[in-house]
């Protein structure tokens, strides 16, 4: 399905927030992995703005499964001369010739589709994939390789613990099927400590949480997506659990000031939880989406709470990245709701898809 261009809105915020340290990427090449997905999307749109308005004259290339089906799904970067692409598999691709000093590995989705029906799939693209990925950046020059990790790392969040921070030392259940991405997450994130042995290579780490954004997937097992969708749809929104899991959302033009400035400036092999702070209920988000696009439309929980049970918790503290990083922030979860519908309501996947 075709999609629209991201807002020009989002990425003069995105420009306007990171303009200060994009200065050492003039003239430089950039390596993204995972460039076709949510957070792919926006990283390459953000990067041909700011590329086009600071001058920097600068190159990315990005490997994709499918070059045709990408630029079927975003045409409007199939004429961007900053942008190359390379077909391939992450776990096999062929290595394109020259230095790249700045690498992006955001490649696999954390998909609960696949975790539930290919989970060996999953973790060896996860594992052989991060193995593939820092080959290439050892033998291609790069100085700063930025893994979009995922707070799946920690496991299971204890219900007393009402934001974790990295720091905390839990993890997620190895006898477990469904760890497998956590477990991936893991893994890559030792390769990447062990690859630094022996490399002078920066590592940055993003374990990045829950986040809503034009190119969000409305129909996967993204709640606040989900029910934008219902609204779309001109569904009552649906709440499939009793609505009492606590999650947190940051929007994606946050998102990318984020990821962009911990590339250039992180410390590495420092941990960065990416992410809100600002925790809600499922109930609470399902009326946050129903104020911010209609007031009137019906919520339905399938499910009672059950009295004296712990509550399910995915919220991280991000207390480093705003220390460390300066970092926050900055569009609050009612904005974020309404610019993301917008973008699909216009544009993107057509409401009769719902």
């Amino acid at each position: 399905m075709t999609q629209n261009p991201l807002p020009t809105s989002d990425l003069e915020f995105i420009l306007n927030e990171t303009s200060p340290i994009w200065k050492e990427m003039q003239k430089q090449r950039l390596f993204v992995t995972g460039g076709t997905g949510f957070f792919g999307c926006w990283l390459l749109e953000s990067f041909c703005h700011i590329n086009k308005k600071l001058l920097l004259n600068s190159n990315a290339t990005v490997l994709t499964r499918n070059v045709g089906s990408f630029l079927k799904k975003c045409p409007h970067l199939a004429d961007e001369t900053c942008l190359t692409f390379v077909e391939g598999d992450v776990r096999s691709f062929i290595f394109p010739n020259g230095e790249f000093p700045y690498v992006i590995h955001a490649a696999t989705e954390a998909s609960a589709k696949q975790s539930a029906e290919q989970p060996l799939e999953m973790l060896t693209t996860i594992i052989d994939g991060t193995e593939r990925v820092l080959e290439f950046a050892r033998t291609h020059g790069t100085r700063k390789f930025l893994l979009t990790s995922s707070g799946a790392v920690y496991g299971k969040q204890p219900g007393n613990l009402t934001h974790v921070s990295e720091s905390y030392a839990g993890g997620p259940d190895p006898l477990n099927p469904a760890s497998v991405y956590g477990e991936g997450k893991r893994i890559s994130e030792q390769m990447c400590a062990l690859a630094a042995i022996q490399n002078l290579i920066e590592f940055k780490i993003a374990r990045c949480f829950a986040f809503v954004g034009p190119h969000l997937p409305l129909d996967a097992h993204f709640a606040i997506g989900n029910f934008i969708g219902d609204f779309l749809a001109g569904r009552p929104i649906l709440i499939g659990g009793d609505g009492t899991p606590r999650r947190s959302y940051l929007y994606a033009a946050d998102l990318m000031i984020w990821l962009w400035t911990m590339l250039f400036r992180a410390p590495s092999l420092v941990p960065f939880n990416v992410g809100s702070s600002i925790d809600m209920s499922i109930l609470d988000i399902a009326q946050a989406v129903a104020e911010a696009l209609n007031p009137k439309i019906e919520i339905r929980v399938a499910k009672q709470p059950i009295p004296g049970a712990d509550i399910a918790r995915y919220v991280p503290a991000v207390n480093r990245a705003q220390e460390v990083l300066g970092l926050r922030q900055s569009i609050d979860i009612q904005d974020a709701i309404r610019r993301t519908a917008a973008w699909y309501g216009v544009g993107g996947r057509q409401r009769e898809a719902y």
